[in-house]
């Protein structure tokens, strides 16, 4: 059916379709992002829990390295923010995206509107 189609419609639709993907892309990102969020909240969540002389080790590479409590909850604080910002960020894109979607999707409805009839 796309051979039949005028090229400015088979261009939209492949607009279209390429939306679509960065759409996913978008949504996969935000999910990984949102995990990465509810783990660093539930480690936070730990660290309160634990005297503040406690010993704590994190995670660096392949390495586990002794640290304080203050160090730790700063630096998972810091990642928190920086999460927070990507998925503000990614929120925009989904919307944008989500925008262009609908108008591409009118854009090529209208043209095909009367090709339907």
């Amino acid at each position: 059916m796309t051979s039949e189609l005028p090229p400015q419609i088979q261009n939209q639709i492949a607009q279209l379709q390429q939306v679509q993907q960065q759409v996913q892309a978008l949504s996969m990102q935000k999910s990984q992002i949102e995990a990465m969020q509810k783990e660093s909240k539930m480690a936070l969540e730990e660290l309160e829990r634990l005297a503040d002389d406690a010993v704590i080790y994190r995670s660096v590479g392949e390495l586990v390295i002794k640290t304080t409590k203050e160090e730790s909850v700063s630096k998972l604080k810091d990642r928190e923010e920086t999460l927070s910002l990507r998925l503000q960020s990614i929120s925009r894109q989904e919307e944008r995206l989500t925008a262009r979607f609908k108008q591409l999707q009118e854009q090529i409805q209208q043209a095909l509107g009367p090709r339907a009839q």
